[in-house]
């Protein structure tokens, strides 16, 4: 907070009490309005259930931590990828999940080794595809929702590579 209030004179931060989590989340969509439950889950409320045999550190499960909640924002095939307790790339936007993990290691460049690399939804591809470029790109843990019928997938992969795996069972993915 005392690093935002320096940034500008003029910036003005609200507070807001916190939404209540039995609340519901509405859209309009074409002639009416879609009601959904509350996106509620963050880094810190995450339940990150170990899905590989790597294991990650605790520097590398803070970043996870931070990546998760920054990839809860971001809409459509959001990827972040986090590292000392900071954002290094996003993707998001893009026609296929692939692109935006591309344009994540991109922006963070070869920081991106050592990282940890959250998916707003699961990964329905994983060799040759997102999760392998992850992992070539020396991304040391990656956390997603799960629940592809490719999971399998994304487990013998992050184990050829020994990269850490985690799946929450929540999917942000948004439009």
């Amino acid at each position: 907070l005392e690093v935002l209030k320096g940034k500008s004179k003029t910036l003005r931060i609200l507070e807001a009490p916190p939404r209540d989590a039995a609340k519901l989340s509405w859209r309009q969509v074409g002639g009416g309005f879609l009601a959904q439950s509350a996106d509620d889950v963050t880094g810190d409320t995450a339940s990150f259930e170990k899905a590989a045999e790597a294991t990650a550190t605790d520097e590398q499960m803070t970043d996870l931590r931070l990546a998760w909640t920054i990839v809860k924002h971001v809409k459509s095939n959001a990827i972040a990828v986090a590292k000392d307790g900071r954002l290094l790339g996003m993707g998001s936007g893009q026609p296929n999940r692939v692109n935006s993990v591309r344009i994540a290691l991109e922006k963070a460049g070869d920081e991106a080794k050592g990282s940890s690399l959250a998916s707003d939804a699961f990964f329905p591809f994983s060799w040759n595809d997102s999760v392998e470029k992850a992992c070539q790109a020396g991304v040391s843990v990656i956390a997603h929702p799960g629940g592809s019928m490719r999971d399998s997938d994304a487990v013998e992969c992050c184990d050829k590579y020994g990269v850490a795996l985690f799946t929450t069972g929540v999917r942000h993915f948004k439009h």
